[in-house]
């Protein structure tokens, strides 16, 4: 995997400009598992992984690319966080095989099975939901059922056992990811670390974090607009008043991920819930924030002529609910009646 010090970023920041720039309807975007593929072939996709000493830098690179166009960011982002996840569970060998994902979705009325075992080689029955990319990408990591707990189970998209059911996916905002659900019928997998791994590993909680440096690249992306409105030599009181208010949200999110990054950093091995939690909500609240300063104080002229700032406008709330809301906030607030009186002193 790279580190902080070999990433090419400028390489990345020439790939992904003309991207970024387009001109081009919400549709399912050709260019899309194009870029992922230049991506790969440059090295581009060997962010440092995260717990190692350079965790911040990967969240900087996601929220560069989230900057760029949030479809993207949430392929890259899940391509990304299974390479980690194959280097955590000594499967780094199959890290070339293409672009990947990461499906560990479980709502009751979709549940894939292991149904036979035979070593590694697994079969499996059942159904996916809530599969991003499936249409752009070549193979993923998904979570089957044996017997009491989950196994993480890597899978050929192409294999003609599997059946994508798209006509559900009715999205304007995060359209291009044209998340699916996939059933299983025999279907063959290969069989990735132990059963139950993928939740109990450190990863699962530092990559959730991940998701939250996509949320920031955008929102970043977004109040740059009113930053560059309020440069202009006509005055805006109003629109630098709304600036204001972003610059404040976002320097809490980014000092929230800075902290986060450095702990997990210093914890590699350790369960970051409460961390990646706090620091979730911390920056889901800034982003909903952003988007409220910045519409409010630019009008409806981007939304209609611009089409990076559109993009990011209607895919960035539909990956936000990425987050579980009030979900989230309990469980946190459960974390926290556990822990001694003084946790926010200063």
């Amino acid at each position: 995997m790279s580190t902080a010090h070999d990433f090419d970023r400028v390489r990345l920041d020439h790939l992904l400009r003309p991207f970024s720039a387009r001109r081009q309807a919400i549709d399912l975007d050709t260019q899309l598992p194009e870029l992922l593929h230049m991506l790969q072939a440059d090295h581009l996709d060997r962010l440092p992984l995260p717990g190692q000493g350079c965790t911040l830098e990967r969240w900087r690179i996601l929220a560069r690319v989230a900057g760029c166009d949030l479809a993207l960011a949430k392929l890259y982002e899940g391509h990304t966080d299974a390479l980690a996840i194959l280097s955590e569970c000594a499967a780094e060998h199959h890290a070339d095989d293409g672009i990947w994902g990461v499906w560990a979705a479980e709502p009751p009325d979709a549940r894939t099975r292991i149904v036979a075992r035979d070593g590694d080689q697994v079969r499996l029955q059942g159904r996916k939901a809530w599969c991003s990319g499936a249409l752009q990408i070549d193979r993923a990591l998904v979570t089957a059922w044996d017997d009491v707990q989950p196994q993480l189970v890597a899978i050929e998209l192409s294999h003609p056992s599997q059946r994508i059911q798209a006509e559900h996916w009715q999205a304007v905002g995060m359209a291009t990811t044209t998340s699916v659900t996939l059933e299983f019928d025999d279907s063959p997998g290969l069989a990735i670390g132990a059963p139950g791994q993928y939740l109990s590993r450190p990863g699962f909680w530092q990559g959730g974090a991940g998701i939250a440096a996509c949320w920031y690249g955008a929102a970043e992306a977004l109040a740059d607009y009113l930053r560059e409105h309020c440069v202009k030599p006509r005055p805006d009181p109003h629109a630098d008043a709304h600036l204001g208010a972003v610059d404040a949200v976002l320097f809490g999110a980014r000092a929230a991920l800075r902290e986060c990054a450095a702990w997990i950093d210093r914890h590699p091995h350790d369960d970051a819930s409460f961390q990646v939690r706090r620091t979730r909500a911390q920056v889901e609240h800034a982003v909903e924030q952003v988007i409220w300063h910045v519409g409010r104080a630019l009008g409806a002229t981007p939304f209609c002529r611009n089409s990076h700032f559109a993009r990011l406008s209607a895919d960035l709330p539909v990956y936000l609910r990425q987050s579980h809301a009030e979900r989230d906030l309990a469980e946190l607030g459960q974390q926290l009646t556990g822990m001694p009186a003084g946790a926010w002193q200063l």
